[in-house]
């Protein structure tokens, strides 16, 4: 059997909200039931959800990108880089994935 769980909110803070979550690729009523499952696994509220930061680059001429890139790889050429597997791991360690 489910349960209804009604909500009155302010039609600005709704419309906002919405929109958040549609460009996040979900619902309002997907979120908040998101946002409860997690509140019981981590016995607490869970989590911070928010949109992504626009990428750095940007902002960046190709000019940059390309100075960028060149550093890379002379960066990667004097050794200076980790293994994809080991940058997955570090991750996987650092947020509890």
């Amino acid at each position: 059997m489910a349960s209804t769980i009604q909500v009155r909110v302010d039609d600005d803070l709704k419309t906002k909200s919405d929109a958040l979550f549609k460009d996040l690729g979900t619902d309002t009523t997907t979120a908040i039931r998101m946002f409860l499952t997690q509140a019981l696994a981590v016995n607490g509220f869970p989590f911070e959800i928010k949109r992504a930061n626009p990428t750095p680059y940007e902002a960046l001429t190709e000019h940059e990108i390309l100075d960028k890139l060149e550093k890379s790889r002379e960066h990667a050429a004097q050794g200076m880089y980790k293994d994809a597997a080991e940058v997955s791991l570090d991750m996987r360690a650092k947020y509890g994935l």
